[in-house]
């Protein structure tokens, strides 16, 4: 296979591969129990996301009846919305073993190789921030995932030879909040295609009722819906909030987390009646020095201090959806709304109508 020169594999490499932390399931940490148990075990638990929930049920039941693998999944979206969680479903409800890595994790094809010839009848590979996979194991995968096997090579110069490694039938579950970043043949290798998006306030209040079940805490649905209104439409934020919320009241004594106690405990963390954190709040006060010009990804990042990735991935989003940021072909603009958030003069209306947003 074309690129499989550079990198060179020996037979005792792959018999004692030992397999890290990321490369197979772990059984949960008995210091961590809330972040396993707040996980949904099961289709039918997972709330929110009706049409991926609905698709993924038709595919498994489909491939459990036909005694195969389901066919390899792909889902995107912004950090946070359930695609880990997804996964484990996957492997669940097919009866199957999960082992899981990350992109960054898979450096060289040899770190590949190693998890792919663990991997038993029907299993389940999950790769989070599948984007992040370098080309040379890409192409790898590329064999794996249509055929079952992949090719290697032993040995260098006039003796080097390939050969043929045959694979047991599995599922690839991909993960990715990056999803323009996956090159044409790879993305064409997956059979279904799921976007995870930002969930409606009912469906995190569904989310947070859930979750103060499981945390034998006592939620009021004003003060569930208080929560659910300011967690940027993501279930982890909900989850984090009701933590904290239950750790105050566990330590005031409050017998329960209504509106007024929830309130309490997201100002306690910074978070405004917008659900705006002190990141958000210092992205408009940057935009609002200059508030009718456009200012570039890289002059925020430098000026906030944080990277352009986390700002464009995990902050940015809410704002849009806010209204308080737009984006146009010169950079990012605050509105007058945004202006109103962090008291700052507006801008003029020909300069916050100017520049043509991106597409």
């Amino acid at each position: 296979m074309e690129g499989h020169n550079e990198s060179v594999f020996h037979p005792e490499a792959l018999a004692g591969a030992d397999l890290g932390p990321d490369e197979r399931e772990q059984s949960p940490p008995e210091t961590r129990p809330d972040q396993e148990s707040l996980r949904p075990a099961s289709l039918g638990a997972f709330l929110g996301q009706p049409r991926v929930v609905e698709n993924l049920r038709v595919a498994l039941t489909a491939a459990k009846g036909r005694g195969e693998p389901a066919d390899h999944i792909l889902f995107s979206g912004p950090p946070g919305l359930g695609k880990t969680s997804l996964a484990r479903i996957l492997a669940h409800e097919l009866g199957s073993t999960l082992h899981s890595t990350t992109g960054p994790a898979l450096e060289r094809p040899r770190d590949l190789v190693g998890i792919l010839t663990q991997l038993g009848p029907r299993d389940v590979l999950f790769i989070d921030e599948i984007h992040r996979v370098p080309a040379a194991v890409e192409e790898y995968l590329y064999t794996a995932m249509e055929d079952y096997s992949i090719d290697f090579t032993l040995d260098t110069g006039p003796h080097a030879r390939i050969l043929p490694l045959s694979l047991e039938p599995f599922t690839l579950v991909g993960a990715t909040t990056r999803e323009g970043l996956l090159s044409a043949p790879f993305r064409a290798r997956f059979g279904l295609f799921e976007r995870l998006r930002p969930y409606p306030t009912e469906d995190l209040l569904r989310i947070a009722m859930r979750t103060a079940s499981l945390l034998a805490v006592e939620l009021t649905e004003d003060g569930a819906r208080y929560l659910a209104e300011r967690c940027r439409g993501t279930p982890r934020v909900v989850n984090r909030f009701m933590r904290r919320a239950r750790d105050l009241a566990q330590v005031q004594g409050a017998d329960a987390i209504d509106k007024d106690f929830a309130r309490g405990a997201l100002e306690r963390l910074g978070v405004d009646e917008w659900g705006l954190e002190e990141m958000d709040r210092q992205i408009l006060r940057c935009l609002a020095q200059t508030p009718n010009e456009a200012v570039g990804l890289k002059t925020i990042a430098a000026t906030v201090g944080e990277s352009e990735d986390t700002l464009e991935e995990v902050f940015e989003p809410h704002l849009l959806r806010c209204g308080f940021l737009r984006k146009t072909a010169r950079g990012r603009m605050i509105t007058a709304a945004g202006c109103e958030r962090v008291g700052a003069p507006p801008p003029t209306e020909s300069s916050d109508s100017s520049g043509e947003l991106f597409t």
